[in-house]
C-alpha cells in the first residue's frame, strides 16, 4: 500500500523529531510491504520567516491533499513580540480548523520501566495507569469572540467560551466508543457549578451517555480533575473535556507519566485524515542540539497508523519497540532526571528503537 503522509516540521525541535519519526516509518514500511510518501510543507515561525505567514495557503493544500499528516511544533521566543493573531500558535488552530478536526486523543500511559521518573509516591503509581484524553480541539474560549474593550475599571480584554450542542454531541459520541473499545468507563469533566456552557456540556453528555448502558460515565468538576490526577490517576480511563480543560488538564496527566517528551496525540475529525504530534512544545533552548526525545512523535506515528490507516498491527511494532528500548534502560537526558545513567541523543536512542522494529 501506498500512503501519501504531509510533514508540518515547524520550529525548534521540530525538524529533528519529525525526522526521527520518517526513519521510524520507512522502517515499518520496508518490514511491512508498505510505501510511505513524505511531502513537506511550512507553518508557524520557520513559514512566517520564509513566505510572511504562519499558515501559508500551500500548506494547507497539501494537508488536505494528505492520507495524513505529521506535525512537530511551533512557536518559540523569537515570534513573541508579534501580534496574537500573526503568531505561530494561531497557525496550529488554523491547520485544525481547515483541516476539521474537532477531537483530540491524548493517551496518557505510564510505561514499567519510567515509575521511577514520574514526580508521584511510589506507592501512587504501583498499579500503573493508562487515560485517554479526549479534547475536544475546535470550539470553546479558543475559538470564541475575544476583543479589547474599555470596561469598569479602565481597559480590559475579553475570551468568550461557547460550545453547541453538536460539538458536545459529536465529542461525546467519541469519547463513549473510545470507552467501548476500553474499559467502559468515562469521566466529563466540566465547570458545571459556575459556567453555563458547562451546564449545557453535563446535559448533552449524559443524553448521548444513554445510547451507550454498557458504559459507566460520571461527571467530575475541573478542579477536582486536577487533583485526582496527581491522587489516583488509575480510577481514570477515558476522560472527555472541553478545548481549554482538555489542553491544562493532558498537560498534567503527560508529566505524571515521567516526561512531556512521552505523550502522543492524534486530531481527527469525519474523515480518516488526522494530524499527528507530539503535546510538548517546540523547546528552543535545545533545538538543533541533537538533545530532544522523539518518541513521543515516533508514538504519534503509530497512532497514524492505528487511527487513519488501520495497520494495527504495524502500530503495535512501533510501540512494542519503543517498551523494548526502554525496558533495556536507554534513556534521552528528560527521562535520565539527573541519575547517573548514560544519556542517548535524539538520533541515538531512535536507532535504538529502529533496531528493535
Amino acid at each position: 500500500m501506498n500512503y501519501n503522509i504531509g510533514l508540518l516540521k515547524g520550529d525548534g525541535i521540530g525538524p529533528e523529531i519529525v525526522s526521527a519519526a520518517v526513519k521510524v516509518l520507512r522502517k515499518v514500511g520496508e518490514k511491512y510491504g508498505h510505501t510511505f510518501n513524505f511531502t513537506e510543507y511550512l507553518i508557524g515561525g520557520i513559514a512566517i520567516d520564509t513566505v510572511g505567514e504562519g499558515l501559508p495557503k500551500e500548506t494547507v493544500e497539501g494537508c488536505l491533499a494528505s492520507d495524513s499528516v505529521l506535525l512537530g511544533a511551533v512557536g518559540g521566543p523569537k515570534w513573541d513580540t508579534l501580534p496574537g493573531d500573526k503568531r505561530p500558535e494561531k497557525a496550529l488552530l488554523g491547520i485544525r480548523a481547515a483541516m476539521e478536526l474537532y477531537t483530540n486523543l491524548r493517551p496518557a500511559k505510564l510505561y514499567p520501566a519510567l515509575k521511577d521518573a514520574s514526580p508521584l509516591r511510589t506507592d501512587i503509581v504501583a498499579k500503573g495507569f493508562d487515560i485517554m484524553m479526549v479534547r475536544e480541539l475546535t470550539g470553546g474560549i479558543y475559538f470564541g469572540e475575544r476583543g479589547r474593550r474599555e470596561g469598569k475599571y479602565g481597559p480590559e480584554a475579553y475570551d468568550t467560551e461557547a460550545y453547541s450542542v453538536m460539538e458536545i454531541e459529536r465529542i461525546a459520541k467519541v469519547a463513549f466508543e473510545t470507552a467501548m473499545k476500553r474499559n467502559k468507563r468515562v469521566i466529563s469533566v466540566d465547570k458545571a457549578n459556575v459556567l453555563e456552557s458547562s451546564r449545557l456540556w453535563r446535559e448533552t453528555v449524559h443524553r448521548i451517555a444513554k445510547d451507550y448502558p454498557e458504559v459507566e460515565c460520571t461527571d467530575m468538576l475541573v478542579d477536582n480533575t486536577a487533583m485526582q490526577l496527581v491522587r489516583n490517576p488509575a480510577q481514570f480511563d477515558v476522560v472527555v473535556t472541553s478545548n481549554m480543560f482538555g489542553d491544562i488538564l493532558s498537560d498534567e496527566a503527560s508529566q505524571i507519566t515521567g516526561s512531556i517528551g512521552m505523550l502522543a496525540s492524534a486530531s481527527l475529525g469525519d474523515t480518516t485524515r488526522g494530524l499527528y504530534e507530539p503535546i510538548h512544545g517546540s523547546a528552543p533552548d535545545i533545538a538543533g542540539q541533537n538533545k530532544a526525545n522523539p518518541i513521543a512523535t515516533i508514538l504519534s506515528a503509530a497512532m497514524m497508523l492505528r487511527y487513519s490507516f488501520s495497520l494495527m498491527e504495524e502500530a503495535d511494532c512501533i510501540e512494542e519497540a519503543v517498551n523494548k528500548v526502554l525496558d533495556k534502560g536507554y534513556r534521552t537526558a528528560d527521562l535520565a532526571m539527573g541519575q547517573d545513567i548514560p544519556v542517548l541523543s535524539c538520533t541515538e536512542i531512535t536507532e535504538k528503537i529502529l533496531e528493535e522494529i
